[in-house]
């Protein structure tokens, strides 16, 4: 037996007293203060995370929080800085929202990041739910954020969004591409190629054969450098409800998610499992999958009531709320119920805690788990001892199979 993979996934959330601190101090999230002092919190967390023996540590991308609910505009810088701070813990991301970015970029960066960290590095990629900024940021993509709920503009997210992400694994592990998507081409214009390239002669001498045509025209790309890690680094894919994202997941051998509840998550840890034999991938039950929770543990049950009422009570209600229309609606009291009921949120005495977490994995054991804490709205020191109780109280209980062993 063995234990499962923690994950520490973080992304500031500005402090305030409640929603209506919060519209006091508007725009918190430019509060440059706030952030230099946040940001260096951050590597101390890091560290401290890491000696805790945690397996990763990961953030993600969203722009334009001037609310400052979740500020982490760029997972690359932050994941480049913590390889150079952390021992044994690996880095990554959940992740990067590849709909609204260059895939050759992508590729590039991550198999930078690859290379730094020796191979200690996770690749993450979200489809994309807020308007504010996918829209802005993937205009040229004409990328429009989206719920799973089988509208035309969740199929044409979805679309774009498994486009990029094939093409991101051609460039990782393909000598030269010819990227024609229906969203996306290169080398551009694909139909002449980059013509009259001024240094066209030694590049087809010297680099990847079949690059350069007989007229100087760049006609293939070669996205350099390739990654450390063969034939490229592990994927997660972030998952909310849909089929379609586990089969993909399945198909390509990536590590679907879980941003669901218990009851949502246990029919797709079979489906992924039923789906990848479908291309010789062949999984036990809750191998190569991820769990997400919002844990608190508490010295009391009312504590708990208190955590969720302090740390997650505003931005679930004003930002988890409006985009999920799943979610509940009601008073701070109700909302609060709603969040304990949930399962995605999960928590109260260290006992309440362990029997929560044994029922969870009886129903959906996972290989993986990520921990999500809304620091900074919640102090590091009481965030530290939640997760200091977590891995040598909680995690213990967790056995699951030895992965590896059944595999073999």
């Amino acid at each position: 037996m063995a234990l499962p993979k923690v994950i520490l996934q973080l992304y500031p959330m500005f402090p305030a007293e409640g929603e209506d601190g919060r519209k006091a101090l508007r725009p918190l999230g430019n509060d440059v203060d706030m952030y230099h002092k946040i940001v260096h919190e951050w590597t101390d967390i890091v560290k401290e995370a890491d000696e805790m023996g945690v397996w990763g540590i990961s953030t993600i991308e969203h722009h334009f929080h001037s609310e400052g609910y979740e500020v982490g505009p760029n997972p690359g810088i932050l994941n480049s800085y913590w390889a150079s701070q952390v021992k044994n813990a690996r880095v990554g991301a959940l992740g990067y929202v590849a709909a609204t970015q260059d895939p050759i970029r992508i590729a590039e960066e991550t198999a930078i990041l690859d290379h730094l960290t020796q191979g200690k590095y996770w690749v993450g990629f979200a489809r994309g739910y807020q308007s504010r900024w996918t829209n802005t940021i993937g205009q040229f993509s004409d990328s429009v954020a989206t719920v799973s709920d089988g509208s035309e503009n969740d199929k044409r997210n979805r679309e774009i969004f498994e486009e990029r992400v094939e093409m991101i694994l051609k460039c990782w592990t393909e000598e030269s591409v010819r990227l024609d998507g229906k969203h996306y081409q290169a080398p551009y214009p694909l139909e002449t190629g980059v013509e009259d390239y001024p240094a066209w002669k030694i590049a087809s001498e010297a680099g990847v054969q079949g690059e350069i045509d007989e007229k100087g025209a760049v006609q293939r790309i070669s996205v350099v450098p390739k990654p450390y890690t063969k034939p490229h680094p592990p994927v997660m894919v972030a998952a909310s409800k849909s089929p379609d994202s586990i089969k993909f997941c399945a198909k390509h051998g990536f590590i679907p998610t879980y941003f669901m509840t218990t009851q949502g998550m246990s029919e797709l840890v079979d489906l992924y499992v039923e789906e990848a034999t479908k291309y010789g991938r062949h999984y036990i039950r809750g191998q190569n999958q991820n769990i997400v929770r919002w844990p608190h543990i508490t010295k009391t049950s009312d504590d708990y009531d208190r955590k969720l009422r302090e740390y997650d009570l505003d931005i679930y209600k004003n930002f988890y709320g409006p985009f999920f229309p799943q979610f509940p609606q009601g008073s701070d009291d109700e909302l609060v119920q709603s969040m304990k009921d949930s399962g995605i949120f999960i928590g109260g005495t260290l006992d309440e805690s362990i029997e929560a977490w044994k029922e969870t994995y009886a129903e959906v054991p996972a290989e993986y788990i990520t921990l999500i804490y809304h620091w900074a709205q919640q102090p590091k020191e009481d965030m530290m001892e939640e997760l200091s109780l977590f891995m040598e109280k909680i995690l213990p209980e967790l056995e699951i199979p030895d992965f590896a062993m059944a595999a073999e």
